[in-house]
């Protein structure tokens, strides 16, 4: 069996490391909450976010393919209307991906 100290130095070291990691991001973010790049970057985000999703879900669209370009064109549009009528992000990319899951799975199930 093992030394008892020699445990006891493992299990303390561990939760150091496990508290140290836990503990360093907070405080280096703390400095950068008053940075005007985080505030830039926290008005900006969610437009670049959508943008990224509206890209990556016409990325995979086969145009000529009316079962794949009619239940994308229809979310997008939810997903574009709601956010400007509400001004939700949450709101419309739920509603978005909901509409266009609904859809492909019913002209899977069609099909």
């Amino acid at each position: 069996m093992a030394d008892p100290r020699y445990l006891l130095t493992g299990i303390l070291v561990a939760g150091a490391v496990t508290w140290a990691l836990r503990a360093v991001p907070f405080a280096l973010l703390a400095p950068l909450r008053d940075s005007v790049l985080v505030t830039y970057l926290g008005e900006r985000m969610p437009v670049g976010i959508m943008l990224i999703l509206a890209v990556y879900t016409v990325h995979g669209v086969v145009a000529e393919d009316w079962r794949s370009l009619g239940p994308t064109c229809l979310a997008l549009a939810v997903t574009v209307g709601l956010h400007l009528w509400r001004r939700n992000l949450l709101l419309s990319i739920f509603a978005g991906t909901v509409v266009n899951v609904v859809l492909q799975s019913l002209l899977v199930a069609r099909t």
